[in-house]
């Protein structure tokens, strides 16, 4: 489902507080999401939460002027544009304010459709997507750490670099891909997402060819990269090399656990250079949970039909104080059966307990099937008493293979014998 157009959000600074409301009104009388602030100083402590597409900011400014501010901007957020005000209309301030990288320098008073002009002409180059398209539409965050792997992944969306996407279950790596993919000249191809773990049997090759052909021009994400089986490297490097697309590879693991359990892979992605982003898990960045509340329960709305829900102030303290270590995936599901389970406008903190609570008796998808794998192989070597060739015959997996999997899941086939 494509979300709607995002609100503009525009920062506003001015130390006249007759001036700062002026703006303020006039900015949401055409529907902006406006934050004022009265200082520099404020206004730095604001870009984190606040995101904004645009500042506006008075030039002369007790401790910071607008110059300062407009400085301290670039460092943080080169692509933003600021606006410069002042009621001293003189050639310098215009010269200094522009020289510096001003977007615009109006005169005080300024006229209001001359600001909302020049506010709607910032926008448009602000990197601000007016449509659902938006790159990174699907990440909702304040967060300073975030931001970081976000700004980080839209320099290398400008490259065919290859990016090594990590990060604990949950916490977003295919949303990351995905906006990699749309922020890149890539984004009017394909983006195919294949998992490495469903590559077995004689079909991998066939299943991994199909995938790098449907990525054409495109992007392919793979995830579970480190399962990513043996035979299949040099084929896949070989492919590659010949192919115009972008690779995401994605990995629940840490590179240090990649060389670990799956060096193969490892020195494969060290031999196509891939660059690591690693998504900071939900514990690390809080300050995002009333925004992904917000965005979650809006989202379930849409897909439902159903009247928006909120959460009680109850609900909200839960949430915040509670762990997710199925980070952001986790509060999704744990939202969407709370929701469901209807009782008025307000999520209630026992509903969210409930849900909660019947999410925590499920085990991940990766505990049921390792308990399935364990399960099926001890069966299997029940059937064949201890017999590995019979049994991998059976699965119609090889030898090795099968020798690979039973270490894993500490099964000694000797213990089967009679």
């Amino acid at each position: 489902m494509k979300r709607p157009p995002r609100t503009p959000r525009i920062l506003v600074v001015d130390d006249d507080p007759g001036l700062l409301r002026l703006l303020t009104i006039r900015l949401r009388s055409e529907k902006y999401e406006v934050e004022p602030v009265d200082s520099g100083a404020k206004a730095l402590s604001a870009i984190a939460r606040v995101r904004p597409d645009l500042v506006i900011t008075d030039l002369r400014m007790a401790e910071m002027d607008g110059i300062g501010l407009l400085k301290e901007l670039q460092k943080r957020s080169p692509s933003l544009n600021v606006i410069m005000l002042t009621a001293h209309g003189t050639i310098p301030d215009a010269v200094r304010a522009t020289q510096s990288g001003a977007f615009a320098f109006l005169t005080k008073p300024v006229e209001k459709e001359r600001l909302l002009e020049e506010v709607r002409r910032a926008l448009k180059t602000s990197g601000l997507a007016d449509t659902a398209d938006d790159w990174r539409a699907e990440f909702a965050t304040r967060s300073p750490l975030l931001e970081d792997r976000l700004a980080r992944a839209k320099m290398l969306a400008e490259t065919d670099t290859v990016v090594l996407a990590t990060g604990e279950p949950g916490t977003g790596k295919e949303l990351l891909a995905r906006a990699i993919h749309r922020a890149s000249a890539r984004r009017g191809a394909r983006a195919v997402l294949l998992d490495c773990a469903a590559l077995e049997g004689t079909t991998a090759l066939d299943q991994l060819l199909a995938a790098l052909d449907e990525a054409a021009g495109g992007s392919l994400c793979l995830r579970n990269i480190e399962d990513l089986p043996p035979q299949l490297h040099a084929a896949f490097e070989h492919e590659l090399e010949s192919r115009d697309l972008r690779l995401v590879a994605a990995s629940d693991l840490t590179p240090a656990t990649i060389r670990e359990q799956a060096p193969a892979v490892a020195d494969l992605l060290d031999r196509l250079g891939a660059v690591q982003i690693d998504l900071p898990p939900l514990h690390q960045r809080r300050e995002d949970l009333p925004l992904l509340v917000a965005q979650c329960l809006e989202d379930i709305a849409g897909e439902s039909g159903q009247p928006k829900r909120a959460c009680s102030p109850e609900a909200l303290e839960l949430i915040a104080s509670s762990r997710w270590p199925g980070n952001v995936r986790q509060l999704r599901t744990v939202l969407r059966q709370a929701a469901a389970a209807g009782g008025g406008p307000l999520i209630t903190a026992e509903q969210l307990q409930d849900a909660r609570g019947q999410l925590s008796e499920l085990p991940s998808f990766d505990e049921a099937r390792d308990e399935f794998t364990r399960n099926y192989l001890i069966q299997l070597l029940t059937i064949t008493e201890g017999n590995v060739s019979q049994a991998a015959r059976l699965a119609r997996r090889n030898r090795t293979d099968l020798y690979k999997l039973l270490s894993r899941h500490g099964i000694e086939p000797e213990e089967f014998k009679p």
